[in-house]
């Protein structure tokens, strides 16, 4: 059992979104007791079918739960949807509080629903980062396998990728057409294996929806359902506007190596240190981390990138409130050099006192230039503090 960074609200009620697999059931059940809440885990098809036919029944349920608890676990909430204007009656009562988790807030908000008007707050939780992690964390074993946190409990390789073989073709696929997200999955499937060989790289939607076999509109919607599931995010190019932001080239970041190599069909190939795959799984690995640790530090911040022609890139950018900018050059190799801060030190100029840094493998610190080059453990604690 590993200790989650995430800081859940213990006065008001809440929703927990995250990603199938990432520990939001352990989370809640950890937090309360038996004798605090009454838990409802809609994964139940007996009791999903009643109360979407009959959302009303939650309140017997509660009514029969006891007088003594303060507090309504309900997990996958996005199962049925009618229940959150019940819910938002209760809240109005100001008797009870709801701790309310599920994969996704899209099957939510297309149900009409406002998440409860502001009444509760709103947390994501990810896979397990490697500060959760500590002396189990291991780089390669993260990079081959990810963080989900069942990976954590299997012994042996084979069962770790069987368990991310499962992960891929069960939750990625039928539980998505499940929540009715899509009901078309032969092109989605398409999609997630090409998706997963271009992480980290500009997204070129046409050349996807060739691969694919339909059009860039269909592309777009499949990214941003992985983005509502919590599977990845963008990364936009950096502007100070944010409609000049959204008009340009943007990157994709997947929530979970582990997965992504399933995805590719590459989770029973090895990973050589030094080849193109390994560069590709550390750079998104980094940069979940980063996204990860200010999240769960309820930070306010903008993650970006920057690319001037073909020669000249900043891996990522991180701006934290107004005033604190960070350009971050991402290199897997353990041993680096001047070579690797050319495009830090050349466009660093175009920003206000920002504070440059190479994150590498590389285990000695340095000050190469105006960077400093940092092993990424050390980088990470300087930018997520």
């Amino acid at each position: 059992m590993y200790q989650r960074l995430l800081n859940l609200s213990k006065s008001q009620s809440f929703f927990l979104f995250g990603a199938r697999g990432t520990g939001k059931s352990v989370l809640t059940q950890e937090r309360f007791k038996e004798h605090e809440a009454i838990f409802l885990d809609l994964l139940n098809p007996e009791l999903t079918n009643s109360l979407s036919a009959y959302p009303n029944r939650l309140l017997d349920i509660i009514e029969g739960g006891g007088l003594n608890k303060q507090w309504v676990v309900i997990d996958e909430i996005q199962k049925v949807p009618a229940l959150l204007d019940i819910i938002h009656q209760q809240l109005s009562k100001k008797r009870l509080k709801f701790a309310l988790t599920g994969s996704s807030a899209r099957k939510l908000k297309r149900g009409a629903s406002n998440l409860l008007a502001g009444r509760a707050f709103v947390f994501n939780l990810f896979p397990l980062t490697h500060k959760e992690l500590g002396k189990d964390f291991n780089l390669i074993s993260a990079l081959k396998y990810g963080s989900l946190p069942e990976v954590y409990h299997l012994e042996t390789t084979s069962d770790k990728i069987r368990y991310l073989k499962a992960y891929a073709n069960t939750y990625l696929t039928e539980e998505i057409i499940a929540e009715q997200i899509l009901r078309n999955l032969p092109p989605f499937r398409r999609f997630l294996e090409v998706m997963a060989l271009h992480i980290t790289e500009i997204v070129n939607y046409s050349n996807i929806a060739k691969d694919v076999d339909t059009d860039p509109k269909t592309v777009l919607r499949y990214y941003e359902i992985l983005e509502d599931t919590l599977l990845g995010f963008h990364l936009p190019t950096y502007s100070r506007s944010v409609r000049k932001q959204q008009r340009k080239a943007r990157k994709f970041y997947f929530f979970d190596c582990g997965v992504a190599r399933v995805l590719s069909n590459r989770a029973d190939e090895s990973l050589p240190e030094k080849s193109f795959e390994y560069g590709r799984l550390f750079e998104n690995f980094i940069v979940n981390e980063i996204y990860r640790l200010l999240s769960y530090k309820e930070k306010q911040f903008k993650l970006s990138f920057l690319r001037i022609e073909e020669n000249y890139e900043i891996d990522l950018i991180v701006e934290k409130g107004s005033s604190e900018i960070y350009l971050c050059e991402i290199k897997s190799s353990e041993k680096v050099d001047e070579r690797h801060v050319n495009s830090l030190e050349l466009l660093r100029k175009d920003f206000n006192n920002p504070k440059l840094f190479l994150i590498s493998n590389d285990p000695i610190a340095k000050k190469i230039k105006n960077t400093r080059a940092l092993h990424w453990t050390e980088a990470l604690n300087e930018i997520c503090r």
